[in-house]
């Protein structure tokens, strides 16, 4: 069944949450096929509310794991379904700065040609303006011609620099994007 456009106005981005268990475990089986972890850093026999409260702190710059930054996670809700999720990396490490970027995003498949990637990144974008960052480098795999799309639609330009890098076998365009909307609007 083919699903027309909606408008990004039908998506809601908020925190994860308790109740969101069982949505949440279907979208990180159904990106599994395309190699996303939906469900960042979560381990084996973990409590889900102890999952919850542990990305909750990752937030606040607690719990970190060595190598990781404070960031947050929020998911993409249509009609009380998990369509997707944004990391939103408030610093960057050396491998985020060469291939990871401050945000990171996923669309469930049955949610995708929707609107639900731009409402992502639009919220990733936001949150970073709000704390100050006036660009931010977002990257996507070189062969991924919707994410660079969705990037370029909110006001992405190549690093001119460097446009793309390698690491480890992963290939990646780069792209610094305004934060705020009236710079990525003027593009």
């Amino acid at each position: 069944m083919m699903v027309g456009m909606r408008d990004i106005t039908d998506v809601i981005v908020r925190p994860l949450a308790i109740s969101d268990e069982a949505e949440a475990h279907a979208a990180h089986h159904s990106l599994a096929a395309d190699s996303f972890e939906f469900l960042q850093d979560r381990v084996d026999g973990e409590a889900w509310a102890d999952y919850v409260a542990r990305v909750a702190a990752i937030e606040r710059g607690e719990q970190l794991a060595p190598g990781r930054v404070p960031a947050a996670f929020r998911v993409a809700e249509i009609d009380g379904r998990i369509a997707g999720r944004v990391s939103v990396r408030f610093e960057l490490t050396d491998y985020l700065a060469d291939v990871g970027g401050h945000i990171g995003y996923g669309v469930v498949p049955r949610f995708r040609r929707r609107g639900v990637a731009c409402a992502l990144l639009r919220h990733g974008l936001d949150a970073l303006a709000h704390r100050g960052v006036d660009h931010a480098l977002v990257t996507c795999d070189d062969d991924n011609i919707a994410s660079r799309g969705v990037i370029e639609k909110l006001g992405g330009h190549p690093d001119h620099g460097r446009p793309r890098a390698v690491r480890d076998g992963e290939a990646k365009l780069r792209f610094w994007v305004p934060t705020s909307h009236e710079a990525s609007a003027a593009s």
